[in-house]
């Protein structure tokens, strides 16, 4: 039987913002995307029918539900191909950490299955397939640092980000992202990322200043449970982040060092209060 391997790579946020909501139900967002090295593995195998995935995590459905069994469904129907697939992965990514496991997974698929088949497809057909699939999975296809807008579909490459070290943080506990969404809408948001001030930034190389830009708009909303979130962000500026912020709607947090070694000890000092702690590196390309 046939199989691929391919990984899929987490997302960060270096700034999000939400806008107003739209007809489709869903918000106007403007986000500057990140890919980290943070990655599930994914074997791809060609079956006579079904979609199905077999996951290390019991509680992850494993029909198409599932994000990713979804994705290669799509991918055959628009291939034209027969038959079916079965896929194996092995979670990395914390699921409910708005580090988008769930549609890097399908973006990693729709890039193995393209691999398998000859390329029929090319990148901006791949991110309009992955756009049918969920709003981050464009992201997550092309990787790399991007500019995303509108439900998050709408692409435009930024200069990549300076090679830096990630320390990654999730406390224990998860946030609804449509419940998150519905406190945003009814809060008074008083500040916003500086968007162009991150992408003059990164167009200069300047990690110092891409990092002190960094903003989440979510971090707005008022909720007991922030206390953590922040007491995880103050941990990793004690020990030497030029920045650190909730990403996507959480509950994950990132820092971002310059220095290998005071990285590696803030990595070591929040795994004693957190269960999830680890360390990254920022990815620019991926192979479409």
């Amino acid at each position: 039987m046939r199989g691929y391997n391919e990984r899929a790579y987490a997302k960060l946020n270096l700034a999000l913002d939400v806008g107003s909501l739209r007809a489709d139900g869903y918000h106007e967002m403007t986000m500057i995307m990140q890919t980290a090295s943070l990655c599930d593995d994914i074997r791809i195998e060609r079956v006579s029918e079904g979609f199905s995935c077999v996951t290390n995590l019991r509680y992850i459905p494993g029909d198409e539900r599932n994000l990713a069994a979804r994705a290669a469904k799509e991918f055959c129907a628009a291939a034209g191909l027969p038959g079916g697939v079965r896929l194996f992965i092995a979670k990395r990514i914390p699921v409910g950490s708005g580090m988008g496991g769930g549609s890097a997974d399908a973006a990693a698929v729709l890039r193995g299955l393209n691999a398998m088949n000859g390329r029929p497809f090319g990148l901006p057909a791949l991110i309009e397939l992955g756009g049918r699939v969920g709003s981050d999975v464009p992201f997550c296809i092309a990787g790399g640092t991007q500019l995303a807008r509108g439900r998050g579909e709408i692409l435009s490459p930024l200069p990549p980000m300076p090679a830096c070290h990630f320390v990654i943080c999730k406390p224990n506990f998860s946030i609804s992202t449509p419940e998150l969404f519905k406190k945003l809408d009814s809060a008074e948001i008083k500040c916003r990322p500086d968007i162009s001030g991150m992408t003059a930034a990164l167009k200069a190389g300047d990690l110092g200043s891409i990092a002190h830009r960094m903003y989440n708009v979510f971090e707005s909303v008022p909720d007991k449970r922030y206390e953590e979130i922040a007491a995880i962000r103050r941990t990793m500026l004690d020990c030497g982040a030029l920045g650190a912020i909730m990403t996507g709607s959480g509950s994950a947090v990132f820092g971002v060092f310059s220095d290998p070694i005071k990285a590696m000890r803030a990595r070591d000092f929040l795994r004693k209060q957190q269960k999830f702690c680890v360390s990254a590196k920022n990815i620019q390309t991926l192979s479409v």
